[in-house]
């Protein structure tokens, strides 16, 4: 369930007997993990059951490697049949292609360097004010260069994974520059999205979305606010302050 208690399903492929020892050990462990880099309940289940149906696929040690899980996110589809993950160089005719189906398309951009619920309710009421949300996220030279030299804190491989985990994210796009005007460019937002408390004549794309023929909307949301609150907190702990430590096994 998420958040909210509103039910989720998630499904699995079915295999011969011989085959799924190991799956619950699999989906526990990425469960597990996904739930430590803060995704929340619905996405971490999703990735778990997807760890799991990638460690029974075949016969052998029952191993999920993170190139197998990544590679399965990228060649997930939407309800028009397209990736998850896009490179910068399709995404023009792909959203053609959106268009001609009469598909009204949402953008917005970001590090998403620590995903947390405040990011899926972002996403989530970003996908809300169109058919489609498109997410572009910074590659990790970008991180550095706006963020510090000690950021990201997740490589951007992983950050793509979670968000394209998302259901209500269809499509995925990294970006090298420090500004995304460039697909801005190149998608043509109906609505393009940003996170904070200003107004959206504060947003630097702005006017290149207006002169696109889009509008510009602002969630009442600092993604990396509370990014960087969450990562000051780690490293607030002692390295040596682990859970369980000095307990009687």
């Amino acid at each position: 369930g998420g958040a909210e208690g509103e039910p989720r399903r998630s499904h699995s492929t079915p295999v011969p007997a011989s085959h799924a020892v190991g799956a619950g050990d699999a989906y526990l462990a990425a469960m597990t993990l996904a739930l430590a880099a803060d995704a929340g309940l619905p996405t971490a289940a999703q990735l778990a059951q997807l760890a799991a149906t990638i460690t029974v696929a075949d016969t052998g040690t029952c191993v999920c490697r993170r190139q197998d899980l990544l590679a399965a996110l990228g060649t997930g589809a939407d309800e028009g049949g397209h990736p998850a993950l896009v490179g910068a160089d399709e995404l023009a005719a792909l959203v053609d292609e959106h268009r001609q189906a009469g598909r009204s398309v949402v953008f917005t951009n970001g590090c998403f360097d620590v995903l947390h619920p405040g990011h899926v309710r972002y996403l989530t009421q970003a996908r809300a004010l169109g058919d489609l949300l498109i997410v572009a996220v910074n590659s990790d030279g970008s991180v550095r260069r706006l963020k510090g030299p000690d950021r990201p804190v997740n490589p951007v491989e992983d950050r793509i994974a979670l968000l394209a985990a998302l259901a209500c994210v269809d499509h995925v796009v990294v970006f090298e520059e420090d500004s995304p005007a460039r697909l801005i460019e190149a998608v043509r937002p109906d609505v393009y999205v940003k996170g904070g408390d200003y107004p959206p004549e504060m947003v630097p794309e702005a006017p290149l979305v207006r002169r696109l023929g889009g509008q510009v909307r602002t969630l009442g949301y600092v993604p990396d606010r509370s990014t960087s609150a969450i990562i000051d907190r780690i490293r607030a702990h002692p390295v040596g302050d682990t859970v369980g430590e000095g307990r009687p096994a």
